[in-house]
Parts: C-alpha cells; sequence; structure tokens
C-alpha cells in the first residue's frame, strides 16, 4: 500500500519554483530563511490544533478580495512540506479569479475545475513540487463555479484524490466570502477554515460577521492579520 502511495505521488508531472521568482511573489517559505519565521509559527499551531483534533481539511478564506489569502495558502503549504514527513496538497478552489498560478508563475492547459468536471483524472492534472507536495492549479475561471464546488461529483472527487494520495494535509484556497456564494456549500468537505484579514482594509465588523458564518460551515481553526506594517521592537523577534 505504501508503495502504490508513493509510485501515485512519482506519476504525477513536476512543477519547479525557482527561489527568485519565490521572493518576487512573497513566497518566503520555499526554504528556511529569516522571512519564513511567522508562517512557521502558523504551521506548528495549524499542525498542533488539526491533528488534536484528528483534522487534514483546511480551507482557507478571506472577507474580500487582496486579503492575501492565496499567498498566505501557497506560504502555509510550502512551510508544511519542508516537514519531510508531511505529505500536502493543496488546491486552487477560487473558481472566479484563480491566481495561484500566476504566483507560482505556471501555465498549462488543463486547470483543477476540469478534474472537478470529470474531463480528466487527478493525476492528468496534479503537479507535484519535490517529493511531498501536490498543487492542483487554474489557469482561467470556471464557467459555473458555485454549482461545481457545492456538487456531489466534487466532493466525491476530493474523496479519491485523498484516497490515492494519502496526505496528511489538504488545504484548499478559497475565494473570499462575501463576493459570493461559493463557500456555503464547499464548507461540508472541510474539517476547519482559516480566515484571513488585511491590516488597515478588512474592517473588525467584517471579520466578525465572516467568523460567525465560518463558524456555522465548520470548524474556525483561527484568524490571520496580514499585511502588518508597524510592529512594536521586538514582535516579530529578528524575523521581517
Amino acid at each position: 500500500h505504501v508503495r502504490n502511495v508513493s509510485f501515485a505521488w512519482q506519476e504525477l508531472g513536476e512543477i519547479k519554483v525557482s527561489a527568485r521568482n519565490a521572493r518576487n511573489h512573497r513566497i518566503s517559505t520555499l526554504s528556511k530563511n529569516s522571512g519564513a519565521g511567522p508562517y512557521d509559527m502558523l504551521r506548528s499551531r495549524t499542525m498542533r490544533i488539526m491533528r488534536e483534533n484528528g483534522w487534514k481539511r483546511l480551507a482557507i478564506t478571506s472577507p474580500n478580495m487582496a486579503c492575501g489569502k492565496t499567498t498566505v495558502a501557497t506560504n502555509l503549504a510550502f512551510s508544511l512540506a519542508r516537514q519531510s514527513d508531511n505529505r500536502v496538497i493543496l488546491l486552487d478552489m477560487d473558481m472566479r479569479r484563480p491566481s495561484m498560478h500566476d504566483i507560482l508563475s505556471h501555465r498549462d492547459r488543463w486547470s483543477f475545475h476540469d478534474v472537478l468536471e470529470g474531463k480528466l483524472h487527478p493525476e492528468e492534472q496534479l503537479l507535484r513540487f519535490g517529493e511531498n507536495l501536490i498543487f492542483g492549479l487554474n489557469y482561467k475561471p470556471a464557467n459555473n463555479p458555485a454549482e461545481l464546488l457545492q456538487s456531489e461529483k466534487t466532493r466525491e472527487i476530493l474523496e479519491i484524490i485523498e484516497a490515492k494520495f494519502q496526505p496528511d494535509f489538504i488545504l484548499f484556497d478559497m475565494p473570499p466570502m462575501l463576493v459570493s456564494d461559493d463557500n456555503v456549500g464547499f464548507m461540508q468537505n472541510v474539517d476547519c477554515g482559516l480566515l484571513i484579514g488585511a491590516a488597515e482594509e478588512t474592517h473588525v465588523t467584517q471579520l466578525d460577521s465572516c467568523e460567525k458564518e465560518l463558524a456555522e460551515l465548520t470548524n474556525v481553526l483561527g484568524i490571520v492579520l496580514n499585511k502588518c506594517r508597524y510592529m512594536e521592537t521586538g514582535d516579530d523577534y529578528d524575523y521581517y
């Protein structure tokens, strides 16, 4: 069984991410450096809480656009995967405005929503980075994102992916909560959710209402305040 899982990972197409490209797109966890510190702390807390509760699937969302949820999701995935005993899958579920492919500077013919629509098998579209991280990227919007995310077929395909690749963690980069109803029907497929807010941009009332709605849909792992420009001396403990 272990051999079959390892083969399933190895047969995937491979994606490369250069250090220069990572820096240009604020990906600081590709390797261990000073900028990875805050994300590594988030990783450690995420792993602890999810393992204590037996959770495997984490949805990452935000109240509105431009909060940096995709950047946080990508950094968290790389940080988790730097621990070699973790198998991690990150799926782009923002079917209206996909951006993860831009962060990773990768283009292809088929998008992950084509897999959910049944046009091809997961192993024909998913990409492997290194030995223990898989990406499911979208290169263009889906035609019917809300219906697709809420469909029974999507639930079945996610179960097939989990059974085939046996990941320790599956991260879902979800759409913002206040711009569509895409999250409502999908959150039943995850164990918990992480809410990303942007300092000086996201209103407290938006975070509060989204946290309450998220709590009605799944377990709330926590709230991350992103884009903090002003820190007290020593708050980041030598980290940028």
